[in-house]
């Protein structure tokens, strides 16, 4: 079967182990179980806040792929244990892509129809990526190829995305799928990095701290400087408590 895959030789259970494997892994056993052997996970970060992109990622471990201890919804983690485990995704996930909406995207078509955007280009950029242990890899430059389709998209959330490939909808998937969850974890990881770079240009507004979320101090910023063109202007700002 095709997710019939032992453990690896670090210790680490493969997606689709035998015995049981990850136990977030269920949906991609069972893809496995019926022929599709590149299964994408798909999650997003920034829907809510008033400032910078939204940003998606697709993440694919292909069967007996090795797992990274902890992968789990990224709002339930440290920033530090996210950087950590999206450093680990890379070395150890089949394919990674990631696309984004900016704020004129999302104030032209919503913030929904933007996020289903950047679900899109996430999956049409996917890259795979050989075993960094290959021995024609020199260095991680050198692991991406040209990638074949995904065969099934996993979806965080009741949606599906405008892409003519299998999709299978999964409420609150960040918790039941680990392809989800290590997507969200990359995501998360690249929204916070693109805000922690905005706050070097706008310091005032705090975005290291906040990443464009409506906390107080961001509210303050924004009524007394006005907003930047990183602000969503379809958006609500509502008065600094």
């Amino acid at each position: 079967m095709p997710g019939d895959h032992l453990c690896d030789p670090a210790g680490r259970r493969g997606v689709g182990a035998s015995g049981g494997g990850h136990f977030m892994d269920r949906y991609e056993k069972d893809a496995f179980s019926n022929g599709f052997y590149f299964v994408a996970g798909i999650d997003e970060a920034g829907r809510g806040p008033l400032a910078g992109p939204v940003v998606a990622a697709a993440v694919i471990f292909s069967p007996g792929s090795p797992i990274p201890q902890g992968i789990a919804d990224s709002k339930k983690l440290t920033p530090a244990r996210r950087e950590t485990l999206a450093t680990e995704i890379f070395a150890s996930a089949t394919g990674i892509g990631v696309g984004l909406s900016w704020p004129e995207e999302i104030d032209r078509i919503n913030i929904l129809q933007a996020t289903f955007r950047a679900m899109e280009r996430a999956v049409l950029s996917i890259s795979f990526l050989p075993p960094l242990n290959a021995t024609s890899v020199k260095s991680p430059c050198d692991r991406r190829i040209d990638p074949p389709a995904p065969q099934l998209l996993l979806i965080d959330g009741p949606y599906t995305i405008n892409l003519e490939i299998p999709q299978i909808s999964i409420v609150k998937g960040d918790n039941l799928s680990v392809s989800i969850a290590a997507a969200s974890i990359i995501a998360k990881t690249l929204r916070d990095r693109i805000m922690v770079g905005y706050a070097s240009l706008y310091p005032e507004y705090r975005f290291e701290k906040n990443k464009g979320y409506g906390t107080r101090d961001h509210l303050r910023a924004l009524h007394k400087c006005g907003p930047l063109p990183i602000h969503r202007k379809s958006f609500n700002f509502p008065a600094p408590r």
